[in-house]
């Protein structure tokens, strides 16, 4: 099997962009599979920077097609934004290079609307969402009130899902305070982007099987990371769709056994942005350092990243629960120049040792870190592109995490750049 899942390990934020693009070298066929526009990759290619939310990130290689998948909520509005801001940096984009399945759920604009006003609502107990709209389109989907991009395509039909959607969600609103929607400006709303979004339309489920029967190698890339899944995730501080390997297969369509190698990008430390338990986080100069450093704040939102040590009991967990084959370990060029580092072996869970993250949210509120610390390194792994260039000690973390965490490392990124970038692993070939 020649193709690759990418998911995050962690909280999200580990990499996922970069890493995407050095395998869609390689890839002919790039999939977004789950998630929405509150997802953020970063990509840098010769020097250019470039920030995507929904596009996956094959968009920036010539010759690849890059596929939105039915497990994709999308924002038409932010969609089409993307696009524009994307072809402004010299990158082409049409619909012979893009789809967008026909089945995917649409991000209306009452979704953000009632986001924000419930997220308001909770007052001290918000969950941390990005306030657009993703959790409650994905709860549309599921109640069967969602509207979906071939629906653009009948405006009838749009015009009575419209009228159904705002029933149940104008109730909503009102019981909170915030404005009506009228049925009639959004479906106006709507149409305006429909033929632009329907240019993008096509059965994608098909795309893929015919890319596969031609022996086309296949990226199935992931958006925020493991314990922001639904199931498995530090829930409810968690994501409203599921973000482990598995969804690859129902969120592209495809059957689960063309999924192939599964690489969890994994931060050489461990981040989170919002609300939500955090075992290993630092509320100190070393947790501003390591921010500092890795320039640790969100794509998509600009919020400050909550910064704390590697947690190898969450990654080994994410390994077992998510299918994961090998590991793309980032950023650890931002632990260059530290005297020792810590890492999270195990959890103090009122007194008992456990080796695992409880699925209680009272119980992971309460668990406390047991480290292990090992000696740091004062040369430089920023920019190596081989283990020749890489500080004996920091080679030492590398294969101590591979301990820790019950499976090896495929690749190793020391700088945002492509080609800094230590292959050990090639996951389209294992």
């Amino acid at each position: 099997m020649s193709n690759v899942a990418v998911i995050g390990s962690q909280w999200g934020d580990e990499g996922k962009g970069k890493i995407v693009d050095v395998l869609s070298s390689q890839a002919e066929v790039v999939v977004r599979f789950q998630g929405g526009h509150n997802a953020g990759h970063t990509l840098v290619v010769d020097g250019v920077t470039y920030k995507l939310h929904l596009l996956p990130s094959g968009v920036v290689r010539q010759g690849k097609l890059s596929i939105i998948g039915n497990g994709v909520v999308v924002d038409p509005k932010a969609l089409l934004t993307e696009i524009e801001n994307i072809r402004s940096q010299g990158i082409d984009i049409n619909p012979d290079n893009l789809m967008l399945a026909e089945n995917a759920t649409l991000i209306m604009p009452v979704h953000p609307a009632l986001d924000i006003a419930m997220e308001e609502a909770r007052g001290a107990k918000k969950i941390g969402t990005t306030g657009r709209g993703i959790g409650l389109a994905y709860e549309d989907k599921v109640a069967r009130r969602g509207i979906r991009v071939c629906d653009l395509a009948h405006p009838e039909y749009l015009k009575e899902r419209i009228e159904n959607m705002l029933s149940y969600h104008n109730a909503l609103l009102k019981g909170m305070g915030a404005d009506e929607m009228k049925a009639d400006d959004v479906y106006d709303y709507m149409m305006g982007m429909g033929d632009e979004i329907l240019k993008y339309s096509g059965v994608a489920w098909k795309a893929i099987d015919d890319a596969s029967k031609a022996g086309k190698k296949i990226l199935f890339e992931g958006a925020q990371g493991h314990f922001l899944d639904v199931d498995h995730g530090t829930y409810p501080f968690v994501t409203s769709s599921n973000t482990v390997a598995a969804q690859a297969a129902a969120g592209a369509g495809v059957g689960a056994k063309k999924i192939g190698y599964v690489l969890g990008i994994t931060k050489a430390y461990t981040t989170r942005v919002g609300s939500g338990p955090f075992p290993t986080e630092l509320e100190d100069e070393t947790g501003e350092t390591l921010g500092r450093n890795g320039h640790e704040f969100g794509t998509s939102t600009g919020r400050k990243r909550r910064c704390g040590w590697f947690d190898a009991v969450l990654v080994r967990q994410a390994i077992k629960t998510g299918g994961i084959d090998g590991i793309a370990l980032t950023k650890i060029d931002v632990l260059d120049g530290f005297d020792e580092i810590k890492v999270c072996v195990a959890y103090d869970l009122n007194g008992e040792r456990i080796d695992y993250l409880p699925a209680s949210t009272i119980d992971q509120a309460n668990i406390k870190p047991i480290y292990e610390t090992i000696k740091g390194w004062s040369g430089k792994t920023l920019g190596a592109r081989s283990w020749a260039d890489i500080p004996a000690d920091a080679v030492k973390y590398v294969r101590y995490i591979e301990e820790l965490i019950e499976a090896p490392v495929a690749l190793l990124s020391t700088s945002p750049d492509r080609d800094d970038t230590i292959l050990m692993q090639d996951p389209f070939n294992s």
